[in-house]
């Protein structure tokens, strides 16, 4: 269970609580305390000054492993925000627009307070929540501009000292509510030493796991202490208060999934895809570099930056048809063309080069299907085939509603051939030691990787068909362990 700390400049005429009230002086000498139980911290300090005592009560917050709210990184963005008008939240989105004003002359609220995203005024609750998940601060102060371009808002992060004292009480009905709704101590379950949070994306139509495989990820984790909760990317700036981030949405490097991971890190957690392998995965670019200077197999590739007659004339007398294109970011066999021949060729390079500086052009490699050996931290866990589409060289036909994908057969790892499984490895360690799915090609004893990808499918009955519930624990005792390093 969470032990949770309410901080203030000076506590003297606070209300009581459900949880203990110190100022900041009391925090700064007494702790951390030996054998402490997993604490969290209110901080309700002036955090408006840097390096103020509100800015040091949770600069001691994130040291000692409290999780803080909020968080340092809140503290600089609500501070930046301010000093640069450019970085205000603007436009406010129009659907909320009409929450604030019904009509063009209507009259905007000078400003407006929020309580941990809650609001006491109705039509301003989705404004409230919207900035608080942008800026997860205690108490924030909304004030509204409009101009030609629309509505704009500023926040600014407030200590208790600095609302009306008539207004406490319904701020600690409020913190009551937030501790049990977010915070929320599982008394009558089992202690878990970690909480990790497993991004989603419910409306994401080919999710990396689907439900029934997140369920037992989650059972899973509680079996090694860790306290799984499932978030999506709106819950995203509460990430630091969790040890552990566990991407299960489809990355990308322009994208959430990896800004998620970079705060993550940033904040301490254990992040599996962490950064570097997104960046890695994400881009072919580096990828078939990495696999030509490290002596990886993979099919003879070149990048090519035009769509000259010259080029496509050294494509056509280095490769053969058909050839195979791809954008450099690509995911799902997305992005991945195989033309026929020379005019196919160059209206397809014209068409992708509009969308980036660099196409990856590759030799076509037939196969009925394709190898994908996960591997986590060096090690093979699993093992599939992917069969093609029908009537399809890819093992996804985008355009089919019928037949979107091919059959699938899983392995245990031992029957896969030691040449695939060698290089799967091999093709992995370039890229780090988190958890990542290999995807090969095997044409007799020749082995071709075609490329590793940092978030593979892990779905029920799918890839766990050999495992079971066993491959799911393979997972989250690697968290489990890593944690346990680092000592937290």
């Amino acid at each position: 269970m969470f032990k949770t700390i309410v901080v203030v400049d000076n506590a003297d005429g606070f209300p009581s609580l459900d949880a203990t009230v110190i100022d900041f002086a009391q925090y700064l000498a007494d702790y951390p305390k030996v054998g402490e139980p997993k604490t969290r911290i209110i901080n309700l300090c002036d955090t408006d000054k840097y390096l103020s005592q509100g800015y040091y009560c949770s600069l001691l917050a994130e040291a000692r492993q409290h999780k803080v709210l909020p968080s340092v990184n809140t503290i600089n963005d609500l501070s930046e925000s301010l000093n640069d008008q450019s970085k205000m939240l603007t436009p406010v989105p129009k659907y909320m627009s009409t929450d604030l004003y019904a009509h063009i002359d209507d009259e905007l609220p000078d400003e407006i307070l929020v309580f941990f995203g809650w609001s006491q005024n109705e039509r301003h609750k989705r404004i409230a929540k919207h900035v608080f998940e942008r800026f997860p601060a205690p108490i924030l102060r909304l004030s509204f501009s409009r101009d030609e371009k629309g509505l704009s808002v500023q926040p600014k992060a407030l200590g208790i000292r600095e609302i009306d004292s008539s207004l406490w009480p319904l701020f600690a009905e409020r913190l009551e509510h937030f501790t049990q709704k977010y915070w929320r101590s599982r008394g009558n379950k089992k202690r878990s030493r970690w909480d990790m949070a497993i991004l989603v994306n419910p409306e994401e139509k080919t999710a990396p796991s689907d439900s029934k495989a997140i369920q037992n990820f989650v059972k899973a984790a509680e079996q090694v202490g860790i306290n799984a909760e499932v978030i999506t990317a709106k819950q995203g700036p509460m990430i630091s208060q969790f040890d552990a981030l566990f991407i299960r949405e489809t990355t990308a490097i322009n994208h959430h999934t990896y800004q998620l991971a970079r705060k993550g890190e940033q904040e301490g957690l254990e992040v599996i895809d962490d950064a570097t392998s997104i960046l890695r995965c994400c881009n072919k670019v580096f990828l078939h570099d990495a696999f030509s200077y490290n002596k990886v197999p993979s099919p003879k590739s070149r990048f090519v930056s035009n769509s000259s007659d010259q080029t496509c004339e050294l494509l056509e007398g280095e490769f053969s048809y058909p050839m195979v294109l791809k954008l450099p970011e690509s995911s799902f066999s997305i992005g991945v063309f195989k033309v026929e021949n020379l005019v196919e060729l160059k209206l397809k390079l014209v068409e992708m080069l509009r969308q980036s500086a660099l196409v990856l052009i590759q030799e076509f490699v037939y196969t009925d299907f394709d190898w994908r050996i996960g591997v986590l931290n060096g090690r093979a866990i699993y093992a599939c085939r992917y069969f093609m589409a029908r009537n399809h060289w890819q093992i996804y036909n985008h355009s089919s509603k019928k037949h979107f994908s091919g059959d699938f057969e899983t392995l245990p790892t031992f029957e896969v051939p030691k040449p695939v499984l060698d290089a799967a490895v091999k093709a992995s360690a370039i890229v780090g030691k988190g958890l990542y799915g290999v995807d090969i090609k095997q044409v007799n004893n020749q082995v071709y990787v075609i490329e590793v990808n940092d978030n593979p499918s892990l779905e029920s009955k799918v890839e766990d068909l050999y495992l079971g519930k066993e491959l799911y624990m393979l997972v989250m005792q690697e968290f489990a362990n890593r944690l346990e390093l680092r000592g937290k």
